[in-house]
């Protein structure tokens, strides 16, 4: 069956992976801030193509990795699997998973949601290590250098609150938790549900970094309250360790300061049509309140007085 693609570059990455051989039918899937997704038809199964941009690499993505960790979480259960890739293409071929995608709603909503997402990420941070290193502060640290260098788009009083977020991190660094194989890029879309077992997707940002910090950034992307970051926690640990909630609550602060700037870089360099800045100010203005309130300083007392 012929099928017309009008894009050159998607053409000629189509018709140099095999499995597209006896292709139905290619369509675009939203939602791709850093890729284009399609979800491609054939006649001996469907798959998901993700071509990606070369300004990626500003972001601290590491596309062999993605493709490296993208296997390992399939290895582990809980990712699709990876079934082909042209590297110089940026060009990632996995698994169709038919599955339900998650909205923040829909976890919000449900304690049982929350409890199986504990499970599924269990699952994942047991997987064999992955590639490459992700720990959120240094990467924080380099999108800051890369918006002043470059004189990208800073929120007023950025630069004020840093101390504090340097005083999170440095609360943090004490009593390190062991790096683990971390999704890092936790939105409630990257998770899927079947009905039997929670799927998660995307490894882009996928590496080596504490646990908490998916836990935490997670809870911040789907606008977990403290009650519900407290159960998923809690699920997660399989207790009720203050320490640990405290720790997923910093990481929380820290990943919107950082996810701040990152959209800072992508208004700067994308080829992706889509408003950066409104998204960023979001986290912005969200961490605000509990930089200026009680919540800060509670985290950070806890942070100190319970060992993770």
């Amino acid at each position: 069956m012929a099928i017309s693609i009008q894009d050159a570059r998607l053409k000629d990455i189509v018709s140099r992976i095999p499995v597209f051989e006896n292709l139905q039918s290619i369509t675009p899937l939203g939602g791709g801030l850093t890729n284009m997704n399609y979800k491609v038809n054939t006649l001996k199964g469907i798959y998901v193509l993700r071509i990606s941009d070369s300004t990626s690499s500003l972001l601290g993505i590491n596309r062999e990795n993605e493709r490296v960790n993208t296997a390992k979480a399939h290895e582990a259960g809980v990712g699709a699997a990876l079934i082909d890739s042209l590297p110089k293409e940026n060009a990632l071929v996995i698994d169709w998973i038919e599955a339900k995608t998650l909205h923040a709603e829909d976890i919000k909503s449900s304690p049982v949601l929350l409890t199986r997402i504990a499970a599924a990420l269990l699952q994942l941070h047991s997987a064999p290590l992955f590639q490459g290193n992700f720990y959120f502060s240094n990467i924080r640290k380099k999108y800051l250098d890369t918006v002043l260098n470059n004189h990208y788009f800073l929120p007023a009083e950025y630069l004020y609150y840093e101390s504090l977020i340097l005083d999170l991190e440095a609360a943090l660094s004490i009593n390190p938790e062991p790096l683990v194989s971390c999704n890092n890029d936790l939105l409630a879309e990257n998770f899927m549900d079947d009905g039997k077992k929670i799927w998660i997707i995307d490894y882009e940002y996928a590496g080596l970094n504490e646990a908490s910090f998916d836990i935490g950034n997670l809870a911040s992307e789907t606008g977990l309250n403290n009650e519900q970051l407290e159960l998923l926690c809690d699920a997660y640990w399989q207790k009720h360790l203050p320490g640990k909630i405290a720790r997923a609550r910093a990481w929380s602060m820290i990943a919107r300061f950082g996810w701040t700037l990152w959209a800072s870089i992508q208004e700067a360099v994308s080829p992706i049509d889509f408003d950066f800045r409104t998204w960023g100010m979001k986290k912005w203005n969200s961490l605000l309140p509990e930089l200026n309130g009680n919540h800060y300083n509670l985290v950070l007392e806890n942070l100190k007085n319970y060992k993770a």
